[in-house]
């Protein structure tokens, strides 16, 4: 049985304090569970999507540490080694494991995407980056028109931003 509370804390505790980060993944997260439920998400593919969701930046730390900036192909490198290392700890099965690792090394790739949870999650990223990083209203229909696919994420987004 995994526990969505451990990884949680470790990953605040991965975070060392970096408010914005920790922010970032529990916003993330929310947004996930949201487009999950209304999309009728089955309960498997939700503990994984979650899981994820949590760790989808996990290698932004190390990517700053290494190379001084952590563009998305960086962190989709990065990332998964780290998550294979803490999620066994959180009771995920190796094919969770896999699965999680798989969705943090797309999570900035928009193409081929192949399954419910990977695009649930680049939605939900989506939602919090458009926020966080001011997009304009340009930018947000591009996004809806060539990036969401779900009702719910695109019933989400176009009750924030449009």
């Amino acid at each position: 049985m995994t526990n969505l509370y451990t990884l949680i804390t470790k990953m605040m505790a991965y975070e060392d304090g970096c408010v914005e980060r920790v922010n970032h993944f529990l916003k993330v997260f929310a947004f996930a569970q949201t487009i999950a439920a209304g999309e009728g998400l089955d309960r498997e593919t939700q503990d994984i999507l979650e899981a994820a969701a949590v760790t989808h930046d996990i290698g932004i730390r190390v990517c700053f540490e290494k190379y001084g900036q952590c563009d998305g192909p960086k962190q989709e490198q990065e990332g998964p080694p780290i998550a294979a290392a803490m999620l066994p700890a959180c009771g995920y099965t190796p094919a969770q494991c896999a699965r999680v690792c798989y969705l943090i090394g797309h999570h900035h790739t928009y193409t081929d995407v192949d399954g419910a949870d990977y695009q649930i999650l680049i939605e939900a990223d989506f939602l919090v980056n458009i926020f966080e990083n001011g997009l304009t209203h340009e930018a947000v229909t591009k996004v809806r028109d060539n990036i969401f696919k779900t009702k719910t994420g695109k019933k989400l987004l176009t009750d924030l931003y449009l």
